[in-house]
């Protein structure tokens, strides 16, 4: 069975990301500040995208009918993003650090844009650390519970 992204995640990432390009463009502090920000945000994106998100693909058809045996393939990603929760969080760490430095070259040089774009992805960060990947660790429980496979532990 093949697990995608919500198309409103997969569309919000695209949207952050083309911003982001955008501002590494910027001569000076801001497409340095920007240029860190995507060192350290290209190889995380990936994970997620990779793991992390495409199980919440799965929200609508568990709320309509419940497991079906074919869900059974999402366990690996969920029991993979369980295990590399602590990773993924120091990364956001990173990340919100670097942003904070974008925010302020920003800032200072009256690129309100880039401003309330590092705000926006801090946010988004949030969003993901408080809602999506606990939906998508709880996905991972309900089918194993549905299927009577062992959950990923905790």
């Amino acid at each position: 069975m093949r697990f995608e992204i919500p198309k409103a995640l997969k569309a919000e990432h695209e949207e952050l990301h083309t911003t982001l390009v955008q501002a590494t463009k910027v001569p000076g502090a801001v497409g340095d500040a920007a240029r860190e920000v995507a060192r350290l945000l290209h190889p995380h994106f990936v994970a997620e995208e990779g793991f992390a998100l495409p199980p919440l693909g799965l929200l609508s058809a568990l709320a309509d009918g419940g497991v079906r045996p074919e869900m059974a393939e999402v366990l690996a990603m969920t029991r993979r993003l369980k295990a590399e929760l602590p990773k993924m969080l120091a990364e956001h760490k990173q990340i919100v650090g670097a942003l904070e430095k974008l925010r302020a070259a920003a800032h200072t040089v009256g690129r309100a844009e880039y401003e309330h774009f590092a705000d926006a992805l801090v946010l988004h960060a949030q969003t993901e650390e408080q809602v999506l990947y606990p939906a998508a660790i709880v996905i991972g429980e309900l089918v194993a519970r549905g299927l009577r496979e062992p959950a990923p532990s905790r």
